[in-house]
């Protein structure tokens, strides 16, 4: 089964579930945990975080159309915002012609981060240090020999000399491969667990012992071309403007990547992972040259056709955390039908160059208002107090009239009265 599902949109709920289902060969008794409210039962949530006293949830929607690497995805979004989901189905649908996205990634690799103070001779501590490295590795593994089994661990160990306002510090960064997991727990407790054997090299103290999220070890790449003849020259001609105004000024630059966050943090909640941390990571990455950039690159190749690319930090996990005791961060996970953390990135990385692509596409061309709002329509209507299928009405007539707003629909729930 194929993920451009023909009138997937026109389908009632109920059927788009079943859709779903069979693409994903998810079970009854899953499905329907998808469709009653309260998937998370108060019980299980109490022992996520603390002082709870209820749950709140987003809508979860599809995405279709999605061929990354010769393979058809649907994508689960969790999201309040419309449009999201429409946009990147419709990027996607037009990434298709020229053979949908083609992601990379790096192998997993985390950073957990050692600062070591009063050091008296930062310079020979770090030889000292880096002659100490493979026993520092190895007592770093110790602690998560489940980890090792699997192929990951501490694999690398770098030393940073940094001059602060505080005085010199030493920051010992351990690089550990986490294999499927975010990595934070493990990556913590690795670096606990190395610091007495640092301040005894070193002669320093240590202070803090925590993982980094601005994971550039860990990167997830995507490419797609939409073709000249399907977008047509005037598309990419103003999605070239577009990016080169992004490229020039932060300003336009945060909303730009914003527009790419929004489908990778759609998808980031839906699988239960940290979208605080994807957030961090990527705008941090923006900014690595020094100054805030585009986390998306568009050019033109030889035949007309818009080439746009995406590379970002993934610190993104398919084991552990909130997945394994959120039913639909589990059953997302199937849907998506990912068999690593690394394909989940990639996904990721896929999923925001087709959000950020249909931002550019829309204000390039009908500005962004003009679908946005119209989806927007049925929000307003039910903010203005229709019911039932009053929504709908009021929403397609607003619709039509090209007239969308609370006030609007107001008025013309006041008509029917």
């Amino acid at each position: 089964m194929k993920s451009d599902i023909s009138g997937f949109h026109k389908l009632s709920p109920e059927e788009k579930a079943e859709k779903v289902k069979q693409f994903a060969g998810l079970t009854g008794e899953e499905l329907e945990t998808l469709r009653k409210t309260g998937a998370l039962d108060f019980e299980t949530a109490n022992r996520m975080i603390e002082n709870v006293i209820g749950t709140t949830e987003f809508p979860l929607g599809i995405a279709t159309n999605f061929l990354i690497n010769g393979k058809d995805y649907l994508i689960p979004m969790a999201i309040e915002e419309p449009s999201v989901v429409a946009a990147a189905s419709y990027a996607a649908k037009l990434a298709r012609p020229a053979g949908g996205f083609k992601t990379s990634s790096t192998l997993p690799i985390m950073i957990g981060q050692i600062q070591l103070l009063k050091v008296k001779d930062t310079k020979l501590a770090k030889q000292n240090i880096l002659l100490k490295k493979q026993d520092i590795l190895d007592l770093a593994n110790k602690r998560d020999p489940v980890l090792v089994k699997f192929g990951g661990g501490a694999k690398g160990l770098e030393i940073n000399i940094l001059k602060t306002e505080r005085g010199v510090m030493l920051i010992a960064n351990l690089l550990v491969d986490v294999r499927d997991a975010m990595g934070a727990n493990a990556v913590n407790t690795m670096a606990e667990a190395i610091s007495p054997l640092l301040e005894k090299i070193s002669g320093g103290e240590s202070r803090l012992r925590i993982i980094s999220n601005l994971a550039v070890k860990r990167l997830a790449r995507a490419k797609a071309v939409w073709r000249r003849d399907v977008i047509g020259s005037e598309t990419v001609e103003g999605v070239l403007d577009a990016y080169a105004f992004a490229d020039s000024d932060q300003f336009r630059c945060a909303t730009h990547n914003k527009g790419a966050m929004n489908g990778v943090d759609a998808v980031t909640i839906a699988t239960g992972n940290d979208f605080r941390a994807m957030e961090a990571g990527a705008h941090s990455y923006a900014a690595r040259s020094g100054s805030y950039k585009p986390l998306t690159r568009y050019s033109k190749d030889r035949e007309g056709n818009l080439v746009g690319e995406i590379e970002l930090p993934v610190a993104v996990g398919t084991i552990g955390g909130s997945i394994r005791t959120n039913p639909i961060a589990r059953i997302s996970l199937k849907i998506l039908g990912v068999k690593t953390a690394r394909e989940l990135g990639e996904v990721l990385a896929a999923v925001g160059l087709a959000q950020n692509f249909a931002g550019l596409r829309a204000l390039a061309t009908e500005g962004i208002q003009r679908g946005h709002l119209r989806l927007h329509a049925a929000n307003f209507a039910v903010q203005a107090g229709a019911k039932g299928e009053e929504v709908d009405r009021v929403a397609k007539r607003m619709a039509e009239e090209k007239n969308i707003s609370v006030e609007r629909a107001r008025k013309i729930l006041e008509e029917k009265q």
